[in-house]
């Protein structure tokens, strides 16, 4: 199983980038990588609490993990410490075996001369994924919560 790390600072602070983890609604904006669009369809954000969630491909030849076009996953919240890290547990709902596993993602938050530095760690990326294509795939929806949270900070 891989693992994908991936850094940046955003220019807002610490609690606004906070927030918007943490709320499905900003969720819902920012979760979603380029050419899908994005469905919470259950966020119950405090330890212990889980969350689901589809994104569904805009292209219709693309293939997704759980149906024809879309990706969809669920899982809980392992740790909140408010302004500073977010660690959830991820699953694909997927028959594909090499989709299926649970990952470990955490987002931590660190002071920054320029704002926020936000370090990101996907652990036991599925097989099927290939590493490069977590980190494209990631990288992303990180880009959409810095415009979201620098935007409204």
């Amino acid at each position: 199983m891989a693992t994908t790390r991936l850094s940046r600072t955003i220019r807002a602070p610490r609690d606004v980038i906070y927030r918007a983890l943490i709320d499905p609604a900003a969720v819902q904006q920012w979760m979603v990588p380029d050419g899908m669009t994005s469905h919470v369809h259950a966020f119950d954000a405090r330890e212990g609490g889980t969350f689901r969630i589809s994104l569904t491909y805009e292209d219709p030849a693309a293939d997704g993990k759980t149906s024809a076009h879309t990706d969809t996953f669920h899982g809980a919240f392992v740790e909140l410490l408010p302004g500073s890290k977010v660690v959830q547990v991820i699953e694909f709902e997927s028959d594909d075996p090499t989709m299926q596993g649970e990952m470990t993602v955490s987002y931590v938050l660190t002071e920054h001369p320029d704002g926020t530095e936000r370090v990101g760690v996907h652990e036991n990326v599925p097989a099927g994924v290939s590493p490069s294509a977590n980190e494209v795939g990631w990288s992303m929806p990180i880009g959409k919560l810095a415009a979201l949270v620098e935007t409204h900070a």
